[in-house]
């Protein structure tokens, strides 16, 4: 037997078989390599988070040699829903933290997964994904004013919520939300009726009509929506009636958080580890892609939203950053939090789940 044909065989296969046990195929897309399957078992699986991390100690040196361009934000603050710490900051460009809110929940890790300002900057709307509730809060007097859903209780009933995602106050008052376990998104008015549905509760599905394992529902300017789906990666665009009109595969394993460009196109993130940033056209192409640095890459990234002035604005929820990406150079310019050291400490954050912008 030729001995090195037959090692080169055996390497052959067991090469193969690593390839195809590990999930995840890759293809060339538009000049980048980009992550393209993933079986729907395993997307089930990664709904499940992993544990909050126990705080790390930190010098206030760490803190200080993260990256700090000041005009890197073009002037904006960020708000963070600091999840693994429960609570809510306001971050100025220089660090500054200028308000915050906190949860009153069980157990570190149930605070808000995304928060959004809304009614002018007067009120902030979260989602508290795993304990099942959406809030309204306001920004002045930090008193809850509106909720949907029973605290802790996931359920499918009337006023019950399964991992809600994304909560949206439109400007009629109406409050949209992905209900990622119950496959629907919905429209809840202030009265808590469910005035739009689209998706047939707990029925999980890619076929027409259905959703499945939805995790974003964006609101757009001209009224429409865009949802993405966890099982079957993704993106349906629904007009002002509900109705879908636009479709596409999205070229990650496990969307998240579609949003969209000032050039037409749809910037997401690959909630995995590691994790990316994709800007994606609307016929598929892979325009822009990012995936960390040398150092530390992207983990379970799950919000990337485009700021005015042309830079990347995203949560890097695992390494415990909120970051601005330079687009040109790739490089990250500004960063609040000490990658991969998660903490309450001045400069720290634990899990960055959500963030928006707002220029006081």
């Amino acid at each position: 037997m030729n001995i090195s044909k037959f090692s080169f065989t055996i390497g052959f296969v067991v090469f193969i078989a690593l390839f195809f046990l590990s999930g995840i195929l890759y293809r060339v897309h538009g000049g980048t390599l980009t992550e393209v399957g993933l079986d729907a078992d395993a997307l089930t699986a990664l709904i499940d988070e992993p544990a909050t991390p126990r705080p790390v100690a930190v010098s206030q040196k760490e803190v200080g040699i993260q990256p700090h361009d000041g005009n890197a934000l073009g002037g904006y603050n960020v708000l963070i829903a600091d999840r693994g710490n429960n609570r809510l900051v306001e971050v100025t460009p220089d660090k500054q933290i200028v308000w915050e809110y906190q949860f009153n929940l069980p157990r570190p890790g149930l605070g808000a997964d995304d928060a959004f300002f809304a009614d002018g900057n007067k009120t902030v709307i979260v989602n508290l994904e795993e304990y099942h509730l959406i809030q309204l809060i306001d920004y002045r007097t930090k008193k809850v004013i509106w909720s949907y859903g029973v605290p802790g209780k996931p359920g499918e009933g009337e006023g019950f919520l399964n991992t809600p995602d994304d909560a949206y106050k439109l400007p009629n008052g109406d409050v949209t939300v992905a209900d990622i376990k119950n496959c629907r998104v919905i429209e809840i008015a202030p009265d808590k009726r469910i005035v739009h549905q689209y998706g047939k509760t707990k029925q999980c599905s890619s076929d027409p009509g259905y959703l499945n394992k939805p995790n974003g529902d964006t609101p757009l300017q001209n009224g429409h929506m865009f949802i993405s789906n966890i099982i079957g990666h993704n993106l349906i665009e629904l007009d002002e009636q509900w109705q879908p009109i636009f479709s596409m595969k999205l070229p990650v394993s496990y969307p998240s958080d579609p949003q969209p460009t000032k050039a037409g196109n749809v910037l997401l993130t690959n909630y995995r580890k590691p994790g990316a940033i994709v800007e994606v056209s609307k016929s598929g192409r892979v325009v822009w892609w990012y995936g960390g640095d040398k150092e530390y890459k992207l983990n379970r990234p799950s919000l990337a939203i485009e700021l005015p002035n042309g830079n990347i604005l995203a949560n890097d929820d695992f390494n415990h950053r909120v970051i601005v990406v330079d687009k040109k150079s790739k490089q990250i310019v500004w960063q609040y939090g000490v990658s991969g050291k998660p903490g309450r400490g001045k400069g720290q954050l634990n899990i960055p789940d959500g963030l928006d912008i707002v220029k006081r």
